[in-house]
């Protein structure tokens, strides 16, 4: 005979919910001994165990300049809404995985949050070296049993050492502008249209810190993102010279252009030379391309003016070495005396 309670689908009288003669025990209004109590709020997504957010280690979203109200001009309207929020909100917490990767984001400064070592992991000069520069650096060492580090990997080969990278904050596109006015400079900023592999990123950034500019724009989708390669190839410059992300690159130009910035783009078809670029003393915004596909249509139309690197013997220059090429130019020029 199936019972009516829970569990085995037995209940003994008088416990429970049933009085001693098997009947259901009426309630109490929520009056008695046992009235409901309240759990309290439900604490926010990071807080949950078993949450996905909470295993990510996310802790909440702070708002940003490109969060609270107020007019910023051209950059006010559709880029500071929505989509303006999705470029502001870091990407997630990476992990870096394996002895050799380790030991050298560290040896880069690449900001890390904890490194994890496996339990009897059996150490070698470059777990202790790695252990040594976290120590230095207030990095939190944590040792974990292998298949939580399988876990937080992802089923990467991590040799029983990973470490956590700390989620990079991207800057709004209207905070450049701001941070060149702020020190009373043109404002020089690079736009990367399409540029995907974070080597090509670390490189530009790493030479837009060296020739004086105050930015660089990457685009939010179909584009690399700030990555702990990438705070590897930008030599430590990414701690210094902050990275926008725009939900839509052209929009974003209409918007410098409208604040008074001239837009260039590095073209293999440009109708002038690089070292013949006469708005380098203007407030600029310099787009660079995809090694072999280029500027793609929409953000072409959207430039000013288009510059050529002239070459010979190589059908293109890929995005960092490009890059590098133009804005040492476009420093050489502001540099040279008013005659």
């Amino acid at each position: 005979m199936s019972g009516t309670g829970s569990g085995s689908g037995q209940s003994r009288p008088g416990k429970g919910g049933f009085t001693k003669k098997g009947k259901p025990r009426p309630g109490t209004g929520g009056y008695g001994k046992r009235r409901l109590e309240g759990k309290g709020p439900t604490p926010p997504a990071h807080m949950r165990p078993g949450h996905p957010a909470q295993r990510r280690g996310a802790g909440p979203r702070q708002p940003g300049p490109a969060d609270r109200a107020g007019d910023d001009g051209p950059f006010s309207g559709a880029d500071r809404g929505q989509g303006a929020s999705r470029a502001r909100r870091p990407d997630g917490p990476e992990m870096v995985a394996g002895r050799n990767a380790v030991l050298e984001a560290l040896q880069a400064a690449v900001p890390g949050t904890t490194l994890y070592m496996a339990y009897r992991t059996e150490t070698d000069d470059r777990i202790r070296a790695a252990v040594k520069l976290a120590a230095d650096s207030g990095i939190p060492v944590l040792e974990t049993g292998r298949t939580e580090l399988d876990r937080l990997t992802q089923g990467a080969v991590h040799q029983g050492l990973a470490l956590r990278v700390r989620a990079y904050q991207y800057a709004h596109p209207g905070d450049l502008v701001a941070r060149a006015t702020a020190v009373g400079e043109n404002p020089l900023i690079v736009a990367l249209d399409g540029v995907t592999d974070p080597r090509n990123l670390g490189a530009v950034v790493r030479s837009a810190a060296a020739f004086g500019a105050h930015g660089v724009v990457v685009p939010a989708r179909r584009s690399a993102g700030v990555t702990a390669g990438v705070w590897k190839a930008s030599a430590g410059t990414l701690a210094r010279l902050p990275v926008a992300q725009a939900p839509n690159l052209a929009r974003v130009l209409a918007g410098y252009q409208e604040s008074g910035l001239f837009v260039a783009g590095l073209a293999a078809d440009g109708t002038t030379d690089v070292s013949d670029l006469e708005l380098a003393d203007s407030p600029l915004v310099l787009v660079v391309g995809s090694e072999g596909r280029g500027l793609s249509r929409i953000v072409a139309e959207r430039c000013d003016l288009l510059v050529r690197i002239p070459i010979r013997n190589a059908e293109s220059l890929n995005a960092g070495v490009a890059a590098g090429i133009a804005l040492h130019e476009v420093a050489r020029r502001r540099a040279a005396p008013v005659t």
